[in-house]
């Protein structure tokens, strides 16, 4: 999502002096979590093995966004939107963009909360039920063959062995596509009214301008808006620069209102484990290959690693900075944030909705400490009526 300029002074390691001391422990059944704040959210789905976790967040966040705009209070009522529709719209679309720029774009599962947004604006959503887009054998998403097929057909392309380009190469892409989620359809029943796409956004009340992305790195200017340059903003989505300060107070703000937040970062970190906690360890990050959940988190099998230090990190906005600027704080995974708890000792966490499934001590939910959010979110997307007046002020939005 970003271009990148280092700016940012050389932060010694006194910048990294840990913060209040207490017992933190890579254990979850350690933890005794209080509810601050919790907003509604619909059931944990699984992305499986697909890199498809910025569509499974940002739809979640979507569905939230509905529930708390109809005032849904039966949870049999709510949203559930279809994943596969948004992402294989996407695929084309990164198909076409991919061709046009002779192949120097990032092609691959991964993306940003701005396609879900783009997609949504162009095509419109579909209900879950009327379009699972798997058509290949499997309850849940398996898209390794798809995504090589995809690929080598758009560098094929890209090679463009007759000189000139046929205007039935996009057909192609579609064809793959067709085999391989199946065809989408042009209406659908949902609750005994039928929809287009078009007409089930509309319905719903869904305007992807309502939406606002927001970052907070010192190598653009405060209160401007820039693509963060990490590979999967491949649509080279926007995100308002704002400091770190009003960064988390736009979470809080949103939290404490009754909205929720689309959560994009880092995952790659000893701290952030597979039972469901997020804590900003001062310990050497390591990512681990395998499916989506493995690998970030490890296998289920795998015996816990040592303990590390038990105290986190203090961030600032240099230190974020750092992190970003020494790639210690990677374009990994999003999630859905919809709440504030309080551990045993008073410390702050986020509650995150997860897409791996029901796994873990909180069945697909993660308790992220605050610190761990600061150093390690890259961006969010957040209803613009979320956001403090204050700030929409600095960026000129009304």
């Amino acid at each position: 999502m970003k271009k990148y300029i280092i700016t940012a002074a050389i932060v010694v390691l006194s910048a990294f002096v840990a913060g209040a001391q207490r017992p933190t422990p890579l254990k979850s059944s350690d933890y005794q979590f209080t509810v601050v704040k919790e907003n509604p959210v619909t059931p944990v789905k699984n992305q499986y093995r697909s890199g498809t976790c910025w569509c499974f967040s940002a739809l979640s966040f979507l569905e939230s966004e509905v529930i708390k705009a109809k005032n849904l209070k039966d949870p049999a009522l709510y949203p559930d939107f279809s994943e596969m529709f948004v992402v294989r719209k996407a695929y084309y679309d990164r198909a076409i963009k991919y061709v046009r720029l002779n192949g120097k774009l990032n092609f691959a599962a991964g993306s940003d909360f701005g396609d879900v947004l783009d997609v949504i604006r162009d095509y419109g959503i579909v209900d879950q039920q009327a379009y699972t887009g798997m058509q290949y054998g499997y309850d849940l998403p398996v898209q390794g063959e798809l995504d090589a097929v995809l690929k080598g057909y758009v560098e094929a392309v890209v090679e463009n062995p007759n000189r000139k380009l046929t205007p039935v190469w996009p057909k192609g892409v579609n064809g793959i596509l067709d085999a391989y989620m199946g065809e989408i359809p042009e209406n659908f029943t949902v609750n005994g009214v039928s929809y287009t796409p078009e007409s089930y956004r509309d319905a719903l009340g869904l305007n992807p301008d309502d939406y606002i992305g927001f970052t907070s790195y010192t190598h653009h200017p405060f209160y401007t808006a820039f693509a963060i340059e990490v590979e999967d903003n491949w649509r080279w989505t926007p995100s308002w620069n704002v400091t770190l300060d009003e960064f988390m107070a736009i979470i809080d703000n949103a939290v404490n209102n009754g909205y929720t937040v689309a959560w994009g970062g880092d995952v790659s970190e000893p701290g952030f484990t597979r039972d469901g906690l997020g804590i900003l360890l001062d310990t050497e990050a390591k990512a681990t290959s395998g499916s989506d959940q493995e690998r970030w988190v490890g296998k289920t099998d795998e015996k816990p690693a040592e303990k590390p230090t038990a105290k986190e990190m203090d961030v600032t906005q240099e230190s974020r900075q750092l992190m970003f600027d020494e790639k210690t704080s990677t374009d990994d995974h999003g999630m859905h944030l919809y709440g504030i708890a309080k551990d045993q000792n008073g410390v702050k966490y986020y509650m995150i909705k997860n897409s791996w499934g029901e796994t873990g001590n909180y069945k697909g939910m993660w308790y992220m400490s605050e610190n761990f959010a600061k150093a390690k979110t890259l961006n969010i997307v957040v209803n613009k009526k979320a956001v403090p007046k204050e700030i929409l002020k600095k960026l000129g939005i009304k």
